[in-house]
C-alpha cells in the first residue's frame, strides 16, 4: 500500500512541475512583450512579472522538480523496475529516462532565461518563446505515451506520431502569430 501512496506522490508533483514548467515560459513571453510597452508601464508590469516569476519558480517549479526526481528514485529503486531497464520488456521505461533526462535539460535552460530576465536582459523574442513552450509539451507527450503504452509501442508509428504532433504545434503557433498581427 505505501508504493501507491508513493507513485501517487510523485504523479502529484510531476503535475505541479509541469505546471510550472508550462506557465514560466508564458510570463517570460509577457515579461518581454512588456518592452514594447511605454517606460511606465513597462516598469509597473516588469515588476509584476518579477514577482510571479520568483514565486512560480522558487515555490513551485523547483521544489517540484527536486521532490519528483527524488519519488522516481524511490519508485524505481522500491518497484523493483533496476534489473527491468535494460532487458527488451524494459526498454520502454529506458528511453522514458532519457526523456525524462532531456526535461530537466530544459528546465535548467529555463532557469538560465528567468535569472537573464530577472537581471533585465531579453535574448529571445516572444515568438521564440512560445516556440520554446511547445518543447515541453513534446515531452510530455512523449513521457505519458511511453509510460502508458510500454512495450506495446510500435517504434514507427510513434515516431511518425510525435513529429505530426510537432508540426501541428508548429503550424499553430504560426496561426497563432498571424492571428495576432
Amino acid at each position: 500500500m505505501g508504493y501507491a501512496y508513493l507513485k501517487a506522490f510523485h504523479i502529484i508533483f510531476v503535475v505541479t512541475w509541469f505546471a510550472g514548467i508550462f506557465y514560466m515560459p508564458r510570463l517570460f513571453i509577457y515579461n518581454t512583450e512588456a518592452g514594447d510597452k511605454s517606460p511606465e508601464v513597462r516598469d509597473v508590469l516588469r515588476s509584476q512579472f518579477n514577482v510571479m516569476m520568483k514565486r512560480l519558480w522558487y515555490g513551485i517549479t523547483w521544489p517540484s522538480a527536486i521532490i519528483t526526481l527524488i519519488l522516481g528514485s524511490l519508485v524505481l529503486h522500491l518497484g523493483g523496475w533496476g534489473p527491468l531497464l535494460f532487458s527488451e520488456g524494459g526498454r520502454w521505461l529506458l528511453i522514458k529516462i532519457c526523456f525524462v533526462i532531456v526535461l530537466y535539460v530544459y528546465h535548467f535552460t529555463l532557469h538560465a532565461i528567468f535569472k537573464q530576465e530577472m537581471s533585465g536582459v531579453f535574448k529571445y523574442t516572444s515568438q521564440q518563446l512560445r516556440m520554446w513552450n511547445e518543447v515541453a509539451t513534446v515531452l510530455l507527450v512523449a513521457i505519458v505515451v511511453l509510460v502508458v503504452v510500454k512495450s506495446a509501442l510500435s517504434w514507427v508509428w510513434a515516431v511518425v506520431g510525435m513529429i505530426g504532433f510537432i508540426v501541428v504545434l508548429l503550424a499553430a503557433i504560426n496561426i497563432y502569430k498571424k492571428l495576432r498581427k
